[in-house]
């Protein structure tokens, strides 16, 4: 698309190479803009879903992953979460390196479900990615024990969303399922895509960076659908005829033939391609600050933190390998 940004140089905090990076064709479902990446795949990395799995819940906010790999590394997606049929639910508060064949005992783990009793059962268990409104909460928590630390976070959420004031996430994540889901349908991953920008309403909201496509697919649906489509489902626009944004508010075409409607259309894309450069220009990078957390060989995971920004990054010397980054604050 004519005017749309190419590069990721200015997104990506700290001394990283993005050579090799681009941005694809802008996709929008009501309030959510996802703009897709593509990149040199990183090999080597355990994709999510077919490599990690929840082996334990020791105890509120202490959960266990493996990595079943026998001969890949495993970079746990930041703040991955599991829903299990009768079982507490928990998320990660941080990323880590899980070596082949090892497993992992998270001690700081924020459970998301204020009352429901059980441990792991072992089956109907599924990951989400926590709502991006929680995440920079969550990642000042690592670290921190209390499995309940995540509660009044997740109330005051609940509440914004109409809900009922509880430290229950499933009352997005389960209950809203089905509405959630239609993003996954809606925006569609691309050949080759390894990550993605994603905007609500026109402001910044995450960028996502996988090692590589297979990554990328296995950890989409819980991005697209649960950390970010979330709080655009709050944001969606009112329906056609309801006015406001996305209303009745559009002005048909006036095109008397083919070429003229062709033209008008060329318009508007130009247009809509020229705003979206707007919004990745403006998205605040400039401040963050990188420390680094845990290595694993030649892989270093860092923290990004920022007046607007905050985050995970993975590199290789100068290589990113996994990066999510998301805003602090989302109106």
């Amino acid at each position: 698309m004519p005017g749309t940004p190419e590069s990721l140089e200015p997104l990506v905090p700290g001394p990283v190479d993005l050579a090799g990076y681009r941005l694809g064709v802008p996709q929008q479902a009501g309030a959510l803009t996802m703009i897709p990446i593509t990149g040199p795949a990183y090999p080597g990395i355990v994709p999510p879903r077919s490599g990690l799995k929840l082996t334990q819940v020791a105890g509120y906010g202490r959960v266990e992953l493996r990595n079943g790999s026998p001969d890949g590394v495993a970079i746990v997606p930041l703040h991955i979460g599991y829903i299990q049929d009768a079982a507490q639910n928990h998320a990660l508060c941080r990323s880590a390196f899980l070596a082949p064949g090892a497993a992992v005992m998270f001690e700081d783990a924020c459970c998301v479900q204020e009352s429901q009793g059980g441990y792991l059962t072992g089956r109907d268990q599924w990951f989400f990615v926590l709502p991006v409104e929680l995440r920079a909460r969550a990642l000042e928590l690592r670290g921190v024990h209390g499995y309940s630390k995540l509660w009044n976070d997740i109330g005051e959420l609940n509440a914004r969303y109409g809900l009922p004031r509880r430290g229950h996430l499933e009352q997005v994540l389960s209950r809203k399922r089905a509405v959630l889901t239609q993003f996954q349908s809606r925006l569609e991953p691309q050949p080759g895509q390894l990550g993605a920008l994603f905007f609500i309403g026109g402001r910044f909201a995450g960028l996502e960076l996988a090692p590589d496509p297979v990554y990328f697919a296995e950890v989409w649906m819980a991005l697209v659908c649960f950390a970010y489509g979330a709080a655009a489902w709050h944001a969606e626009p009112p329906p056609a005829g309801a006015g406001g944004p996305g209303g009745s508010g559009a002005v048909p075409y006036e095109a008397a033939d083919l070429a003229s409607l062709r033209a008008e259309l060329a318009r508007d894309r130009a247009a809509r391609a020229a705003e979206i450069a707007g919004w990745v220009a403006a998205v605040p990078a400039g401040d963050a600050r990188l420390r680094e957390e845990e290595r694993y060989l030649g892989l270093r995971l860092s923290t990004v933190t920022g007046a607007e920004l905050a985050g995970q990054i993975v590199t290789d010397g100068d290589r990113p390998v996994y990066a999510s980054l998301f805003a602090r604050a989302i109106a």
